[in-house]
This record gives structure tokens, sequence and C-alpha cells, in this order.
């Protein structure tokens, strides 16, 4: 029996995610697994790092600019997975390859200023409050298109997909196809969507990115 390894534990994910996308008449490589290391200690990243990951989320600017400043290896890519705040858009795209996490027009402003200073541009997704959640950030389904529309004609940005995070206690899947029929609408090819608990159905409904930690990492302490 193979040892509970990180290599072990990414390899076995990895072939889920293979298996998902089999299923769905899609490809593995069609599926990007973002291993989720937010409040991760740094021997888990780093023994993630030795088994060969090198795209991870992270939902806090400073925490990631802390773990990451010394751990920029080649082929790395870091994408912010959290809620930003305007304030802290110049670090955030000093930073981070992709911000997944646009939900409103002061940050896609901030953004856009940042952008167009610092001369680099990372990849922008929207996020979508599928389940209309308050305490969850993100564009209501209604107003997703309008907003879309916006980022990119009014502001400029790069926006090439969509994020949500389905209700917890709401099957996922009608969250996961809403979101795929918003981005078919809007020309959008990425998608991220599940975690997990649910990558595979996500996996299913066209994820292109999944976000996965404590089956990856293991439980936070």
């Amino acid at each position: 029996m193979l040892m509970d390894t990180p290599a072990n534990e990414r390899a076995a994910i990895l072939a889920r995610i293979a298996a998902a996308a089999q299923a769905a008449g899609r490809v593995a490589d069609d599926v990007t697994l973002v291993a989720v290391s937010k409040l991760q200690p740094d021997d888990r990243v780093d023994a993630m790092l030795a088994a060969g990951q090198r795209v991870f989320g992270e939902n806090r600017v400073q925490e990631a600019q802390v773990r990451w400043r010394q751990r920029r290896i080649t082929g790395l890519e870091l994408r912010l997975i959290g809620p930003l705040q305007s304030n802290k858009a110049a670090d955030a795209v000093a930073l981070f390859d992709a911000v997944d996490t646009l939900d409103r027009p002061k940050l896609a402003a901030a953004l856009a200023d940042e952008i167009q200073k610092q001369g680099r541009s990372p990849q922008i997704l929207v996020q979508v409050n599928t389940g209309e959640e308050p305490q969850k950030a993100g564009v209501i389904p209604a107003e997703a298109d309008a907003f879309i529309r916006a980022a990119r004609t009014e502001y400029g940005l790069p926006v090439v997909g969509l994020m949500c995070i389905p209700p917890a206690d709401e099957e996922p899947a009608m969250h996961f196809a809403l979101l795929a029929k918003i981005a078919r609408r809007n020309g959008l090819t990425h998608l991220s969507m599940g975690m997990s608990e649910d990558f595979e159905t996500a996996i299913r409904f066209g994820a292109t990115q999944v976000r996965i930690g404590s089956a990856l990492f293991g439980a936070r302490a």
C-alpha cells in the first residue's frame, strides 16, 4: 500500500481529474489543478512544490506575499481566489498571475489603473455569486452580463472566465450549470469551479480549473 505522501496525494487527485474528464468526453489537460495553499504550513507547500505542483491559489494578498517572496520558481502560477480590497490592487497585480475574484466596478477601476502603471496583465476572472448569498462576494447572475461587458469595454480588463462558490447546503450541479451558461453567452472559456467535495461534478459541467485544498494537503491545523 502506498504511503500518503504529497506526491501520492497529488497523483491521486490528478487521476480523479483525468477520470472525471474522460467520463465527460474531455481530456485531462483541459482541467488545471489549483492547489489551495491558504493557511497551509510552509512545509506542506514546499512538499507540494517538490511533487511538481506549479499552480497555487491564495486567499489573502499579505499571506501570499510572505509565502511566495522566496518561492518564485520557474513555471509557478499564483492565482488570487479570495476577495480583493481595492486598496490592495497594486500588490495583487504585482504578485499574482491571475485575479479570479473581480466583482465590482471600484475594483475593476483599481485593477485597470495598476495594470497600466505596472505593465503587468494578470488573467482576470469575474466572480459570480450564483446563490445570491448576502455574505458572499460576487456579481449576482442577473447583473453578470452587464458587468462583464463593462469590465472589458469600460476598463479594458482581460476577462477570460468566471468563478463561483456554490452554497454549501445546495446541490452544486445547478450552480455549475448556471456559471457555464453565463460563460458561453459571453464568449468566456475559463471556468474556475469545484473544490475538494465537488470537483468531479464541476468537471462534468465544464470546469477548466478546480480549486483543491483539504483533499490535496489534508485538513488545516
